[in-house]
């Protein structure tokens, strides 16, 4: 097991990687971050409203299901987030340019980097 900060500079050696956070979606508050970029308090506080919204639409449609990660798209980035699968409460925000970075290995990392984390 990894601890928050290792695992925040896990996420960071992928190439294009810009910043990262770990965040509790039931109080808003980032429990750590790294990396540049992104006003990261402001994108802790809005993702958390993201995740909120889908866990939300998924009990409304009666989905028995966990959501493996959700990806937002824009011009020149990409924006991941990963609930965990095993902390309660947690995601994982992860930012790459989308010029640099393969969308494929960043889900793959993220995914890797989360299993392992302990808080």
């Amino acid at each position: 097991m990894a601890n928050l900060n290792d695992s925040l500079n896990d996420l960071m050696t992928m190439d294009g990687a810009l910043c990262a956070a770990v965040v509790d979606y039931s109080s808003g508050m980032m429990l750590g971050s790294i990396g540049t970029g992104v006003d990261m308090e402001l994108a802790a506080a809005g993702n958390t409203e993201v995740v909120r919204a889908k866990m939300k639409t998924m009990k409304a449609l009666g989905l028995n299901d966990t959501i493996d990660d959700i990806l937002i798209t824009l011009g020149k980035q990409y924006h991941l987030i990963r609930p965990s699968q095993r902390l309660s409460g947690i995601f994982v925000y992860y930012v790459l340019d989308k010029s640099r970075s393969n969308l494929a290995l960043a889900r793959r990392k993220v995914a890797d980097v989360e299993s392992n984390m302990s808080m």
